[in-house]
């Protein structure tokens, strides 16, 4: 069980690192954002060589793997290289502005619905009640997260959510929020 143990340290610090964007308790608690995904990251890194041996034992299994890539990438494209990094990462401004464009055009979090994918199909790989445990641990408090995220931390740190939570549902795209997605694609695909 140190898996989920450090899966849940881990959104500890995620929590703690959004409740200090808002409040600013202590420089240092930047840090925790960081500090959570290596927690996070060691836990699954963990999973995956305590069930190094049952990997690929069933015909499914590349499926599976092809999946969890798949959920994994769209993951890190989502945090990492959607959002304009210095305005999102670097800078702090009390007026900032949710991105709303591209993939956050589909879903206010739609990170939730690529991190469930991935440890869906880490589950599936790990064949393990540890591993079964720990996954369906860490969607449950990622969604709690952006509940945490989208009803207290965001609406003080961007200075558009508002608008952003009347235009865009919450987690479960619907048609038009997948017409504005594709719009934008279309749209950058021109340029």
């Amino acid at each position: 069980m140190l898996t989920i143990s450090l899966g849940c340290l881990g959104f500890f610090c995620y929590f703690l690192y959004d409740y200090n964007s808002v409040r600013k308790i202590a420089g240092w608690m930047r840090s925790l954002f960081a500090a959570g995904s290596i927690f996070l990251m060691a836990a699954t890194g963990i999973l995956f060589w305590e069930n190094r041996e049952s990997l690929f034992q069933a015909s499914a299994d590349g499926i599976w793997m092809a999946g969890g890539v798949f959920f994994l990438c769209l993951l890190v494209y989502t945090l990492f290289f959607a959002l304009p990094f210095e305005t999102t990462y670097v800078e702090e401004s009390k007026y900032r502005e949710a991105y709303t464009e591209g993939i956050y055009a589909l879903c206010r979090h739609p990170g939730v619905l690529w991190f469930g994918g991935f440890y869906l199909c880490a589950a599936a790989l790990w064949k393990s009640t540890e591993g079964i445990l720990f996954s369906v641990t860490v969607v449950m408090l990622d969604v709690l997260y952006v509940v945490f995220q989208d009803a207290y931390s965001f609406p003080k740190t961007f200075s558009n959510y508002g608008e952003y939570r009347k235009s865009t549902p919450f987690l479960i795209p619907n048609r038009g929020s997948i017409a504005r997605c594709r719009n934008h694609w279309r749209g950058a695909g021109r340029r």
